[in-house]
């Protein structure tokens, strides 16, 4: 296979704007497409290796576009989400990283809730996760040490999953050092970047919401 099946897209059906930074992060990567997914593949230039789903949402112009891609399909009536069954597959064929391209907004807010369940989950099984519309990323945060690359200036939050012990968080406007954080505070919510921002968490598991700057993005 000529894409790295390492590090692994996958086209959900939440916004996305195809940024040149978004661009750079899915260069090389293996292609799976969630049913309607695959309407962001020809503005990413993307040919999928792979469409899955039940094809519930996907239209008819998405299959003429696309007819050439592999499909898997599975019945509606299925006690998973296309997008959970993307992961799946990928993880099935050795991807150690995943980019969950169109993971927020959409239609279907419970699925973009659901995004930010599946990706925590797939992190703590180890796999390194990336949710993004391209304006907008999230990487679960576990017991260890991060780093990023956001630019200074670009505005993030912490979102627990639960309390979170030892939380410390460097190079930004408002540095905690080793915090506990009780679940459903708001302290960690409207961070802003100063130089380069890593964080550190001793117990618990959160989400690192960053809204990119516009010239970021663009």
């Amino acid at each position: 296979m000529s894409q790295n099946s390492k590090r692994t897209t996958i086209l959900l059906a939440g916004d996305l704007t195809p940024t040149p930074r978004l661009r750079a992060q899915i260069g090389g990567t293996r292609v799976i497409a969630a049913d309607s997914g695959i309407r962001y593949a020809s503005a990413l230039g993307l040919s999928p290796d792979l469409w899955v789903g039940d094809f519930d949402s996907a239209t008819d112009d998405h299959h003429a576009e696309h007819g050439d891609v592999p499909t898997a399909r599975f019945p509606a009536e299925k006690d998973k989400t296309d997008g959970e069954i993307a992961i799946e597959v990928a993880r099935s064929d050795g991807a150690t990283e995943i980019i969950l391209a169109g993971a927020f907004g959409g239609e279907r807010a419970d699925h973009a809730f659901l995004h930010l369940t599946t990706a925590m989950r797939a992190a703590e099984s180890g796999l390194r996760v990336l949710l993004t519309s391209g304006t907008t990323e999230a990487v679960p945060l576990l017991p260890g040490d991060a780093e990023f690359d956001y630019p200074r200036g670009t505005v993030f939050s912490v979102l627990g999953f639960g309390d979170l012990a030892g939380l410390t968080l460097r190079g930004v406007k408002w540095p905690l050092d080793r915090r506990f954080v009780t679940f459903g505070s708001s302290l960690t919510i409207s961070n802003e970047v100063e130089t380069r921002l890593t964080a550190s968490l001793e117990a618990g598991r959160a989400m690192l919401v960053a809204n990119l700057p516009v010239d970021a993005a663009a």
